[in-house]
């Protein structure tokens, strides 16, 4: 089945839980056609370090026996200021504005940052667990490729259905590779590999009293779903950098309808791979959880965003939400 960002929720095998995406736009700077591409080893201290300033040449330094002379020509032209450091650290891309704005939301929301050329983090927001819905697909997608690693990697219909259940948001492909995982104890077991304290698998696919498959009762924080993101945007020991393109192929390339969360804001030249996620946590519908992660990239940002909401009085709202604050970030981050 497929989900749509504002559908009604169907029973049992219709959770309203839904991934996002965007495809790969041009580049800002050269005009390429180009997609998300993991990043290879890089050396942390070449990141991190400013450069020393270079020492000025004996012919150049002044010093203070040295005065100028009445003969020497005035200097026609301003000195050319030494280029900015190549990674300048960022300013909270929150910061004020985006604290006031979540004031004027009535939903509970957490959010994070990760800038990936500075290795900055940022939170914000309310910092307890909250469901997953669809955003879980991708905790899915990673353990399945940490588990076939050693075995030939994915099988064609491992691919279809992964396919299904992120470009799609399909829940019965979801479904079926949750359980070929090991359901809840292995996604644990590879979330402990990660290094998600904070995130914790649901045991039910069928729970009393909840009618959308249980999965999407996961309860995670946006610090975890950063990490998650890490393990395919850098290098990973559990996934191969061929496993890693495949997840930001499929993120980039979900349905049109889907794609919106933390691309809210961010103009065509630059990339999105997202995954987002919609649930209604009651029968009436007057209480959503709407979430979104992804990965920005271009127009000199480069950086991961993870957004949950909970107590949204519409579908539509919790939508809203991300949006602006992602059009925050945006702004903030350039």
């Amino acid at each position: 089945m497929r989900s749509g960002p504002v559908r009604r929720m169907l029973p049992a095998a219709a959770l309203a839980c839904a991934l996002v995406g965007a495809a790969a736009c041009t580049d800002g700077q050269t005009g390429a056609a180009h997609g998300m591409t993991p990043r290879p080893s890089r050396d942390m201290a070449a990141l991190t370090a400013p450069s020393a300033p270079a020492a000025p040449s004996a012919a150049t330094a002044p010093t203070a026996a040295t005065a100028p002379t009445a003969s020497a020509p005035p200097a026609t032209t301003p000195a050319k200021p030494s280029p900015p450091p190549r990674h300048r650290p960022h300013l909270d891309p929150f910061g004020a504005a985006a604290a006031s704005y979540l004031t004027t939301r009535t939903s509970t929301v957490s959010a994070a940052v990760y800038d990936l050329d500075t290795r900055q983090a940022w939170t914000v927001g309310q910092g307890n667990p909250q469901a997953e819905a669809s955003i879980v697909k991708l905790d899915v997608l990673e353990t399945l490729f940490a588990q076939r690693r050693h075995g030939g990697g994915l099988s064609e219909e491992d691919r279809s259905l992964a396919r299904g259940m992120i470009e799609d948001s399909d829940n019965t492909d979801a479904t079926d590779l949750w359980n070929t995982v090991g359901g809840a104890d292995g996604i644990r077991s590879f979330n402990a590999a990660v290094g998600l304290a904070d995130t914790s698998p649901s045991r039910c696919v069928q729970c009393p009293g909840f009618p959308w498959p249980g999965w999407g009762l996961t309860m995670t924080i946006p610090t975890d779903q950063i990490a998650l993101l890490r393990d395919v945007a850098e290098p990973s020991p559990l996934l191969t950098d061929a496993d890693r393109s495949y997840a930001l192929q499929l993120m980039e390339s979900v349905t049109m309808s889907q794609r919106w969360g933390v691309s809210g804001g961010v103009p065509p030249q630059a990339t999105v791979a997202l995954k987002n996620g919609w649930l209604p946590l009651d029968q009436a519908e007057t209480d959503w959880q709407i979430n979104s992660i992804g990965w920005i990239s271009g127009l000199h940002r480069d950086y991961l965003m993870a957004v949950l909401t909970t107590g949204n009085p519409t579908e539509q709202y919790g939508i809203d939400t991300i949006d602006g604050l992602s059009r925050i970030v945006w702004k903030n981050m350039g």
